[in-house]
């Protein structure tokens, strides 16, 4: 799978290297000496990669700057590269959403193998968040009389009930319905069901009763 890897190593012979071995498996590169010059020009989202992240670089350090990019909402995968395994970094990292802990020299096998699992990673992980922003765009057009309609759709009212609820006529509500299914785009209950509980809808409203 192509993608783009960002290298983040302060040994200039390893980045040589490691440049090398990725772009003769066709991965474009771009190369970092440390995690401030990573952070000056922070890679988007939308290009699809992973990012090389030596543990114990001068300056910031690797588990440092994945908790950096963390915060940023970045959901580009990170995997570490340590010349001395160390457990407790490890388990930190894979904790904090780290892809994987490889050990220098890494064989181009293991390399590949870590980086192609990450780039898929990625490509899943930004496609969702993509999905997800889209639905939020969605719900972010509707009047404050369709978030409610909407609400009371989701939750299982019918038209009857929902009137009832916002002391309107059912035809009111019928009206109020098909906007809402256009704004959303969708075409039925269960898909608009199902949007709702991507963008949190129903959770927030979990606690009220038909």
């Amino acid at each position: 799978m192509p993608g783009l890897v960002h290298v983040v190593d302060d040994d200039p012979a390893f980045r040589t290297a490691i440049e090398r071995r990725l772009k003769k498996a066709g991965y474009e590169v771009a190369i970092y000496a440390s995690a401030e010059h990573l952070l000056d020009r922070l890679p988007i989202d939308s290009v699809l990669g992973c990012i090389l992240l030596d543990v114990q670089i001068p300056g910031l350090s690797g588990p440092e700057l994945q908790g950096r990019l963390s915060e940023l909402g970045s959901t580009l995968p990170v995997i570490f590269l340590t010349g001395y395994p160390d457990i407790p970094t490890t388990v930190r990292g894979i904790k904090a959403g780290a892809e994987d802990f490889l050990t220098k020299p890494a064989s181009s096998d293991e390399l590949l193998r870590a980086i192609e699992r990450a780039i898929a990673r990625h490509s899943a992980k930004y496609h969702l968040k993509s999905n997800l922003d889209v639905a939020r765009a969605y719900v972010a057009t509707l009047t404050p009389r369709e978030r409610e309609v909407f609400e009371l759709i989701v939750r299982g009212h019918t038209n009857k009930h929902a009137a009832r609820s916002l002391g309107c006529t059912e035809r009111t509500i019928e009206a109020h319905r098909k906007r809402v299914m256009e704004k959303m785009q969708v075409r039925s209950v269960a898909e608009l069901v199902s949007l709702a509980e991507r963008v949190g809808v129903l959770a927030s409203t979990a606690g009220l009763t038909p």
